[in-house]
């Protein structure tokens, strides 16, 4: 037989979409022609696949003029991830091992030049697609050992595992042992993380930080360098809820396509830390073809943007589309991706460009106007879809030494699991995400509640995005307190943890 088909999938963002890999011998003049919009790292297969059967033992057709289609062929072609299924369209169509076997899976693996297959990005966006398949026609995935232990985090799809393209031949041929089914590995114990005990001080900070882990509220932290904005924001992580299921695969489909999935930190909140320089690209994603950037990495988990006014302003500019949304849509010329970017936002900045504004054990030497600017680099809209902003202070280092530990990350992650269990049980999703409608039934407020904000959204010129937001903050504060409906104080202390934001003029803190 001198044709040969095999399926495999390739990645356009999240999605994995189905290719056909045909391969066809014919006689002629020797060559190895591989088309359907390919780009260079899948070319690159011909000379890997060379190799790789040459080592093997297997014969290569080199008499044979070879062409090699990838189908459809206006969907783009990226990575190493057709090496497996070309090497065995070559084996099939020449006759080495039987073509009618390979209907049964599709076939995804990176070739070494001595046969042994390697890893492959999107190992997990490949086993989601064949997710739901018919009983009756699902196929397997043949994948190399790496990316099996990924895909094979996904029920319901039947994940075969390879380690060298002679076992893939092996198990083809006739009375040939299987290939093993490949197993997620047994949970890894965790280290235990950054506990929240170790903030001594910071009452007010501790409880904002509490208060927007138990709604997914996007948090801002002010203050001198050194008082401890970052520590916090590395123990946002504790207090949340481990993921489900399905939002551990969300968060772990992005990884994959990035080569970030540990699966030791299996159902583990991602936590991203980009430094201040990254680009809007870095952050938001993009790139040919498009790749997803920290914003995606951070789904379903929390985004830390330490040194807020220094990012570029067309970086944080690019943050607001996503933090209303919880998606980020890249388009460009030739092809448009969709990568989910539901994170929880936590910034952190000085008060001026010195740090001192404020502190009272070191002047500030910064104008007004070096001030204004600073604090200008954040514009309004950002502003507006933060939640909450609260001061850490400069405590003396004696204050520090005599300060008891506080409560620690599993008293206050118990705390924020009860009121996220009440809030998903009565509206079926966190207070950050509830709109329209659902806003107006789940966030019932008393009418002196009602009026308190009502006051403020006057005095303080908020939009109405920013009245919902404290809305939002407020539902969070009445479920910690084990109120029905939001009462005054749950209003008065939602409007005290976000009029941060709205001193001088709406320009920062």
């Amino acid at each position: 037989m001198s044709l040969a088909i095999l399926n495999s999938r390739t990645l356009v963002g999240l999605q994995a979409l189905p290719v056909s890999v045909q391969v066809h011998l014919a006689p002629g003049l020797p060559s190895f022609t591989l088309v359907g919009l390919a780009d260079t790292e899948v070319k690159e297969a011909r000379e890997r696949v060379r190799a790789a059967l040459a080592s093997s033992g297997l014969r290569f057709p080199h008499d044979r003029r070879i062409t090699v289609n990838l189908a459809p062929a206006d969907l783009p072609k990226e990575g190493a991830r057709f090496d497996l299924p070309i090497a065995l369209g070559l084996l099939a169509a020449s006759g080495q091992i039987e073509a009618a076997r390979l209907a049964t899976c599709e076939w995804a693996g990176e070739l070494s030049l001595d046969g042994a297959l390697a890893p492959v990005r999107g190992a997990l966006a490949h086993a989601l697609a064949l997710r739901g398949q018919d009983p009756e026609r699902a196929v397997g995935l043949v994948l190399p050992p790496g990316s099996a232990a990924e895909a094979a985090l996904v029920p319901g799809v039947r994940v075969l595992q390879a380690r060298h393209l002679l076992d893939v031949v092996a198990a083809l041929r006739p009375e040939g042992p299987p290939l093993p089914l490949a197993e997620p590995g047994p949970p890894l114990p965790q280290p235990p993380g950054p506990d929240l005990a170790e903030v001594r001080g910071h009452a007010l900070p501790r409880r904002a930080l509490e208060v927007a882990a138990a709604g997914g509220h996007n948090l801002l932290l002010v203050g001198p360098p050194g008082t401890g904005k970052s520590m916090l924001a590395q123990r946002l992580p504790g207090l949340l809820p481990p993921l489900s299921d399905d939002e551990a695969l969300q968060a772990a489909a992005v990884q994959s396509l990035q080569r970030d999935f540990d699966p030791a930190r299996w159902r583990q909140r991602p936590y991203r830390a980009p430094h201040h320089s990254a680009s809007s690209v870095a952050l938001v994603g993009g790139g040919s073809p498009p790749r997803p950037g920290e914003i995606s990495l951070a789904h379903q988990g929390v985004l830390f943007l330490d040194e807020l006014p220094e990012f570029p302003r067309a970086a944080l500019e690019a943050l607001r589309e996503p933090l209303e949304t919880g998606r980020v849509h890249i388009a460009r010329a030739a092809q448009s991706s969709e990568f989910p970017a539901r994170f929880q936002l936590v910034a952190a900045m000085n008060p001026c460009p010195c740090g001192q504004l404020g502190n009272p054990r070191k002047a500030c030497r910064c104008s007004p106007e070096q001030v204004q600017r600073y604090r200008g680099r954040l514009s309004g809209p950002l502003l507006d879809r933060i939640d909450l902003c609260v001061e850490v202070p400069l405590l003396p280092p004696e204050e520090l030494a005599g300060a008891e530990p506080g409560e620690s990350s599993a008293a206050v992650a118990a705390r924020v699991a009860a009121a996220r269990a009440g809030a998903l049980a009565r509206q079926g999703c966190i207070n950050a995400q509830l709109e329209g409608a659902a806003l107006d039934r789940h966030a019932r407020a008393s009418e002196a509640a009602l009026a308190l904000l009502q006051r403020a959204s006057r005095q303080l010129a908020w939009s109405g995005r920013a009245y919902h937001r404290c809305l939002r903050l407020a539902r969070t504060l009445a479920d910690l307190a084990g109120h029905d409906d939001i009462a005054v104080t749950d209003a008065a202390e939602a409007v005290q943890l976000r009029r941060g934001l709205d001193t001088d003029s709406g320009k920062g803190p």
